[in-house]
């Protein structure tokens, strides 16, 4: 059974960094993407980030994009999101998903198309909740 685990989620001040984990287990094939998702109080859940864990081809909406890196340590079956230059919009639980056979090329076209990534994920984490205030 696949399951993810989120961790590192905390406060921070504008401007500071924070690394988030998603400790993964039970994938049973070798191609797969995991993604970083977020979901502020009454707004619909939104995409941050894409990784290929097979090539580690990544991707990044618009609103992270040059201060977020994903990142994949296969050996721990972990995935990273370091946030940088952290902003008071930022502030929102942060999900991780895996989707089997998926090509964050393709989560990429469909953000372009609609900017909704959510539906390209069918595994969940619970989530961790990241606060950016001062």
């Amino acid at each position: 059974q696949l399951q993810l685990v989120e961790s590192g989620g905390g406060l921070v001040q504008p401007g500071g960094s924070l690394t988030l984990s998603c400790a993964y287990s039970g994938l049973t094939v070798d191609d797969y993407a995991i993604g970083w998702l977020r979901q502020a109080p009454g707004q619909e859940r939104e995409g941050v980030s894409c990784i290929s864990v097979s090539d580690e081809t990544t991707m990044y909406t618009d609103p992270v994009k040059g201060r977020f890196t994903v990142s994949s340590d296969n050996a721990k079956n972990t995935v990273y999101l370091q946030m940088n230059s952290l902003k008071p919009e930022d502030t929102a639980v942060y999900y991780c998903a895996a989707e089997a056979d998926l090509s964050c090329i393709k989560v990429d076209a469909h953000y372009r198309w609609d900017r909704n990534i959510a539906a390209d994920f069918g595994s969940w984490g619970q989530g961790t909740q990241v606060t950016v205030s001062s």
